[in-house]
């Protein structure tokens, strides 16, 4: 049944309602001798009340359901909306819980980086234990070579007794990374020639031929390690001339000029344990170079990936908020709603009595008819 329809029904029940209300109190105290038709009357209004009881109980349960029915509705609406608001919820905290994730996994491969960067440099030992070793002369310079390299470098920076492409075995490699690329170190020295020269002392005639066959042997070595070591494509375009002792390194320098310009023609170094030392600190701070390098790449990397991830969680944190600003105005319009029915109810409440009230001035009858039959 339509909602106009019941409250006219109701309207004109209270208005039933209030007329037999009128006549029962203007009805005076029953005489011995009632008047049929005013029995009659009588019972036609009480029924007509009954009646009215009736209807206005029947609007009252349809009025109760028809409230149960907007109340269900609208709980309805609001379960509806917090479980999407959860669910969105729910699934904002699981993207940031996974990007925080990301964030944490980033951090850590960071901290590694770091890390190996400590190790780095834990491993760039400084001048030590560089040992006057005093093996067999055949093994002197290897032995001192390895000392000064083993003490100065890390082990991933050199190679004893490395094989070249040419079939060429070299007593030392240093990797380096192009340019310069791969520097062999030969420290296979003429300490016979040597020797010979320091026994000369003074004598001319023994130290004359003893110098001409220590300058023959060094240029012939220099020549050795240029044809076995400097190959293009492979090793740098120079080798290194290891010798062992510095007295021989200050006699070369002293009094074999000539030699030693030979030797940078064939671009091979030649290096005592000190100056050897000093170039391997180069090499040292040339690798440590290239790994810092590759590591600050490796965390600018990661610090990219990084404000990737920070930039994904503001946007998702934007978004958060448009939901949350979304559920605020759906609640908002629901509350208006609920509002705007609570009113109508209400006006629809005064509508009613006000009606009624009309309705009972309307149908009521004049006071003087009602109390005619009592002057008989």
């Amino acid at each position: 049944m339509d909602l106009p329809l019941i409250l006219a029904i109701a309207v004109a029940a209270l208005a039933l309602g209030a007329v037999v209300g009128l006549l029962l109190r203007a009805r005076p105290a029953p005489q011995p001798q009632e008047n049929p038709e005013l029995a009659a009357l009588a019972g036609r209004l009480a029924q007509m009340a009954e009646s009215q009881n009736a209807v206005q109980n029947t609007i009252v349960e349809r009025l109760q359901t028809q409230e149960r029915v907007v109340i269900k509705a609208v709980d309805e609406r609001l379960q509806g909306l917090s479980k999407h608001v959860g669910d969105r919820l729910t699934d904002s905290t699981t993207k940031h819980q996974t990007a925080l994730a990301e964030l944490r996994e980033r951090l850590a491969v960071i901290d590694k980086a770091q890390q190996n960067l400590t190790e780095i440099s834990t491993q760039m030992v400084g001048l030590q234990d560089i040992l006057a070793n005093k093996q067999a002369r055949g093994a002197f310079g290897e032995i001192q070579l390895r000392d000064l390299v083993e003490a100065t470098l890390p082990p991933s920076a050199y190679a004893f007794q490395a094989t070249l492409g040419n079939g060429r075995r070299a007593d030392c490699l240093l990797k380096l990374p192009n340019p310069p690329g791969a520097i062999a170190i030969d420290s296979k020295f003429p300490l016979e020639s040597y020797e010979a020269l320091r026994n000369a002392g003074s004598d001319e005639t023994l130290a004359v031929p003893a110098r001409r066959a220590f300058a023959a042997d060094v240029r012939k070595h220099v020549q050795d390690i240029a044809a076995r070591y400097i190959i293009p494509g492979e090793t740098a375009e120079s080798a290194l001339m290891f010798l062992p002792s510095e007295a021989v390194y200050a006699e070369l320098h002293a009094n074999f000029r000539d030699v030693v310009e030979a030797s940078y023609k064939a671009r091979v170094w030649i290096v005592s344990p000190t100056t050897l030392m000093a170039t391997l600190n180069t090499v040292r701070a040339v690798l440590k170079d290239v790994r810092m390098r590759e590591q600050a790449a490796v965390i600018q990397s990661e610090v990219g990936k990084m404000m990737g991830d920070v930039e994904r969680l503001d946007t998702r944190v934007g978004k958060l908020e448009s939901h949350f600003d979304q559920a605020r105005r759906d609640i908002e319009q629901i509350r208006t709603s609920s509002t705007k029915i609570l009113r109508r109810g209400e006006k629809i409440g005064e509508l009613e009595l006000e009606e009624a009230e009309r309705e009972a001035e309307q149908v009521a009858p004049p006071s003087p008819h009602l109390g005619a039959p009592t002057t008989h």
